[in-house]
Order: structure tokens, then sequence, then C-alpha cells
């Protein structure tokens, strides 16, 4: 691999373009001016474009021969045309791509009880945001199929680092589920995901899935319990379902209402990654101590 496309230049992004800058060329779409001069500060040649707007998007054909596509699908709708669009470019072209990593959600799964799930699971999501996530990691699947490019889908969970932990939540005092209700809940540290992203574009096997989780096993409410207690605030109250659901937003009381334990044996035994932050509780003891 010598170009390298990005596409989705969010957070995990920018962890991962650094390093893949010092190695090969690497463009990175970007939808406003000054994402561009950010993008470039980091070492990537900028490409505008908009993945909402299909013509902007023909740049994109033989640009490069492996793509990360970190972008997430529309807020609204059934699928992802944002997906549709990018394979549609890219395919505009014979110079396609030989490798697509792309990073989808673990809500895929839908609610399994607290089971724990490999990722031979079946996609059995519920909510809006999740199906436009399986729609995309199916046209993903079906383009490598059809062009024989090597496509690997990172599932992530709850993506967390030092400037991503809940502490506006834990400030405001919102509530959290009582043990009785409580769900499991899997955990990824930002620098990992981009770590892991980059070691599927070099070790992933065709049409594979990884469940991009650490070695954590949380529930919802203590992993809230072990933020606040590393950042010096107070715990959360813990409430039952039925009191809570009147204090939360729909969206919040979303990811109360699914529970599982995802299992990471393929990212360890596949990608051969070596996790920096293996679980929560190493991430946390990372940070700076709590001012008074």
């Amino acid at each position: 691999m010598k170009r390298i496309l990005v596409v989705g230049s969010g957070d995990v992004a920018r962890r991962a373009i650094p390093w893949l800058a010092r190695r090969m060329r690497v463009f990175a779409l970007a939808r406003r001016p000054e994402a561009a001069a950010e993008l470039r500060a980091l070492g990537a040649v900028p490409l505008r474009g908009d993945l909402d707007d299909r013509a902007s998007l023909d740049r994109l054909a033989g640009v490069a021969d492996a793509v990360l596509h970190f972008a997430p699908p529309p807020a609204e709708g059934d699928g992802d045309p944002r997906t549709a669009r990018l394979l549609a470019a890219l395919a505009k072209r014979r110079s396609l791509p030989q490798h697509l990593i792309y990073i989808s959600t673990t809500g895929v799964y839908g609610d399994c009880a607290g089971a724990e799930v490999d990722e031979t699971a079946p996609c059995r999501a519920t909510t809006a945001r999740a199906l436009r996530r399986v729609d995309a990691e199916r046209r993903l699947r079906a383009f490598g199929r059809r062009t024989g490019a090597v496509v690997g889908v990172l599932r992530a969970p709850g993506i967390y680092a030092a400037d991503r932990l809940p502490l506006e939540r834990l400030r405001r005092g919102d509530p959290v589920l009582a043990a009785a209700d409580d769900v499991w809940t899997n955990h990824i540290h930002a620098d990992d995901l981009a770590r892991l992203a980059l070691a599927a574009l070099f070790r992933g096997r065709p049409g594979r899935v990884y469940n991009a989780v650490d070695d954590s096993r949380l529930k919802m409410a203590d992993y809230f319990d072990a933020v606040a207690d590393a950042c010096g605030l107070p715990r959360p109250p813990r409430c039952r379902r039925a009191e809570i659901a009147s204090r939360l937003s729909p969206l919040t009381l979303s990811f109360m209402s699914e529970s599982r334990r995802l299992t990471n044996r393929r990212i360890h035994t596949e990608l051969r990654a070596r996790l920096r932050y293996p679980t929560v509780a190493d991430a946390l003891r990372a940070l700076p101590a709590p001012t008074a």
C-alpha cells in the first residue's frame, strides 16, 4: 500500500493519520475548509468533498489503493446513503482500492440480555442508528465480494479517551441504573481503536468482522462510578428503570436497553493487537490526579 484515503476525519482518524503519513501518502476527505487545514497539519492531503453531495466525490475514484472509512451514517433514514455514494465513487475507475476498513458499532447485535457475544452472532439491531450501520456493513462486504477488495469491519462500542469522558453528565448528577436493572457495556479507548483500524488494514482477513473492544468487564453504572472516582466527582445516583425513564433523553435510555459482553479473541489472535489500555481501569490510572 502506497496511497490511502481516509473518509470521516474525526477524532479516531486524527489519531491514525500521523502514523500513516510517516509511511505512505495519505489523502483525507474534508467537508469544511477549516478541517482541510487541520488535516494538512497532520500530514494528510485534504480532498474537498461531502458524502451528502454525490458530485463532490468524483475525485475519489482511483486516488488510493486503501480506504479507511470512519464516517457515520446520516442521523435519519433506514439505510446509509453516504456509504452507498462513497462506494459508487470508488467504483468509477478500474483502479479500485485493494483494502477497505470500516468502523461500525456493536449496536448491530441488539440486546443480548447480558450474554457473551462473538463475531459469529447474528445482527439483531433494533435502533434506527444501528440498522443504518447494518446497511453500511452489508454494502461494504458486498463491494468486497464483487471487486475482490479486502473489506474488514471493526464493531466498536463506547469510545472513550481523556477528553471523551462523561464528565458533564456526572456534574449534572444524571442518574444511572440500579444494580438490579443495570446492563453490561463494552469499551475501547480512541487510541486503541485507531491502532486496531491500522492492524485490520495490514493483517485483516477478507470480509472479516472484529469486535473492537477492550478486556474490561463492566456494567454501565460501574463505569460511571469508576470515571467519577478517577476525576474527583460525586458518583451518580442509582435509580430503578421505571424511575429513570422520566429523567433521561430517549437516546440515553436506548443505550440502557441493551446488555451484552463482547469477546475480543479475534483482535488478539488474528490482528495480534496489543492494546495500550487493556481495560478502562488502566486508562483511568493514566489520567492526571484530580485538582481540588
